[in-house]
Formats: C-alpha cells, sequence, structure tokens
C-alpha cells in the first residue's frame, strides 16, 4: 500500500479541526487517552478528540504514555489505558508510549518485561497492540524479539529514513505545520494497511462474522493422551511465533492450553470457541511442516 499520512495529538494542541486535518491529505489521527495507572490521568481532551475525528471521518489509534518502572506498574496501566477507551473502536493500533527518563536506565530485560506485560494484555483482550519510542531506545533498550513480536512506532526526526527497521509507523517530525492545529504536532507515515487489518483480525472492537473451524474435539476440562500430543504441537507453534503461550508438559486441556488454540483460531480468522478437532489439528500441522 501507499504511505498513509497521519497526526498524533494529546490536550497540548487545544481544539483540533479536524476536517481541515483531513482536506489536506491525513487520513488517521493517534490520539493521546492519558498517562500512567489511575483513570484520573486521562487526557483530558480524548472524549472531544475521538468524537471530532470520528466525525471528520479521519481513521484512529491511541496511545498510553507509560511510567511504568516494573512488570505491575505496566499492568496496572494496560487496565486503566483500556478502561479509558472503553467502548470505543479504533482503525489503527493500541500504542504503548515507553519513552520516560525514569525508565531508561533500567535493565534491557526489565524494559522487555514491562513491553511484553503491557502489550500482552492488551492482545488478550481483543486490541491490536503496537509500541512508541524514539529509535535510539528501541536500539538500546529493545530486544529484537521484542521488536519482532508486536508492531513498532518508531520516532525518528530529520532522517531519510529510521534507523531501525520493521516499523509499522515512523514519526518522523515533531514540529508540523498542519491547518486546523493551532501548535505544531507530530506528524507521521503508516506503512500498513491497518483499517484492513482490523477488520480482518477483528480486533479494536471490529465485530466477528468468523466461522466456527471445529465444533468437536478436544475442549477444556479434557485430559489424556489426545491432549498430550496437541499440546506438544502447540509447543512446537509457539517456537514458531503461532501463538505467545506457555504450557506445561502433561495431559490436561487447561485455561493456558484454550488460550494457545484460541490465538492460533484468531489469528487464521476463525471463532476463539477453544475447540481443537481435527480441521484445527490438520491446520496446526499444515503451518509446522512449511
Amino acid at each position: 500500500m501507499e504511505k498513509a499520512k497521519g497526526i498524533d495529538v494529546s490536550h497540548w494542541q487545544g481544539r483540533i479541526d479536524f476536517d481541515k486535518v483531513k482536506s489536506q491529505g491525513y487520513s488517521f489521527v493517534m490520539i493521546n487517552a492519558g498517562y500512567g495507572k489511575y483513570i484520573s490521568q486521562k487526557d483530558e481532551n480524548f472524549e472531544k478528540n475521538y468524537a471530532a475525528a470520528r466525525k471528520a471521518g479521519l481513521n484512529i489509534g491511541t496511545y498510553w504514555y507509560s511510567y511504568a518502572l516494573t512488570e505491575a506498574d505496566a499492568l496496572a496501566e494496560a487496565k486503566t489505558f483500556l478502561e479509558a477507551v472503553k467502548g470505543k473502536k479504533f482503525e489503527y493500533p493500541l500504542a504503548f508510549d515507553i519513552e520516560d527518563a525514569s525508565q531508561s536506565e533500567l535493565p534491557n530485560a526489565a524494559i522487555n518485561k514491562i513491553i511484553e506485560a503491557f502489550c500482552d494484555y492488551l492482545e488478550n483482550k481483543g486490541y491490536y497492540a503496537a509500541v512508541y519510542s524514539y529509535a535510539n531506545f528501541f536500539k538500546r533498550k529493545v530486544s529484537d524479539s521484542v521488536k519482532n513480536r508486536y508492531d513498532i512506532w518508531v520516532a525518528h526526526f530529520d532522517v531519510a529514513k529510521p534507523a531501525i527497521s520493521n516499523y509499522g509507523m515512523w514519526q518522523y517530525t515533531s514540529k508540523g505545520t498542519v491547518n486546523g492545529v493551532s501548535d505544531r504536532c507530530d506528524c507521521n507515515y503508516a506503512y500498513k494497511d491497518y483499517p484492513a487489518i482490523m477488520k480482518k483480525k477483528c480486533l479494536n472492537l471490529y465485530p466477528s462474522n468468523a466461522k466456527n473451524l471445529d465444533t468437536t474435539g478436544y475442549k477444556k476440562g479434557d485430559k489424556g493422551n489426545g491432549v498430550l500430543a496437541l499440546k506438544y504441537l502447540l509447543m512446537l507453534a509457539k517456537k514458531k511465533g503461532m501463538h505467545n503461550i506457555n504450557l506445561d508438559k502433561n495431559d490436561i486441556f487447561g485455561a493456558g492450553t484454550q488460550k494457545a488454540v484460541n490465538n492460533i483460531l484468531k489469528n487464521h480468522s476463525y471463532s476463539q470457541n477453544g475447540i481443537a478437532g481435527k480441521k484445527f489439528i490438520d491446520l496446526l500441522g499444515n503451518e509446522l511442516l512449511k
């Protein structure tokens, strides 16, 4: 697809005329929903910005500024983020903004765990998670496995292209002049067709038209050698990046096995009914043999 143009805004931009923004060829906006782990820290203009951008016909994503120093902090922030945006549909990602000075000296392992805690919570709730930071932070602090696991929204100014790869969005300036925005604002390019992704995968409150792959098969509560064999296949699938759920080596179909099955069903646009029948096992086997 051709790159899409967008802006990102918060209460600092004041009142925005999104009709004027759209008339200049901008098709999306990333709106700040707040920061921290308390709902009182919700951005004071989020509701107004969302409603006005929706009325103007812009595609919308949102982001949450983090102060998390631990996994527990990140999980609390993720829960507050979803509380702040409850009931709203988004065509663009829900982004975790990790760039605060208080986080820059944390060990890299701690940074990666914080990102995973926040983004995994969003994904488990049916949202498309992304990570936002500046290019140097991604290079210094974030592992390749985490950068490959989640979508990346990178900030890097005054360059021909960012200093990292595999990004979905690039914030290329913080000094944009956009008609309809009274102050300077951040401008971005998007390189993926995010609205199509959300619709196809039924994420960000897009309704599901998915069909069941199987109506009978292994399900939560089942036990036996067949379940054990299924779980070994699921462990191999995790190594191939088909899901991110850790499973125990036993013959019990528990909550973790159900999550792994549903992750794979979701990624193949099937209803997440938690059933692993013959068609599911065929699908899994064919993917593993590729």
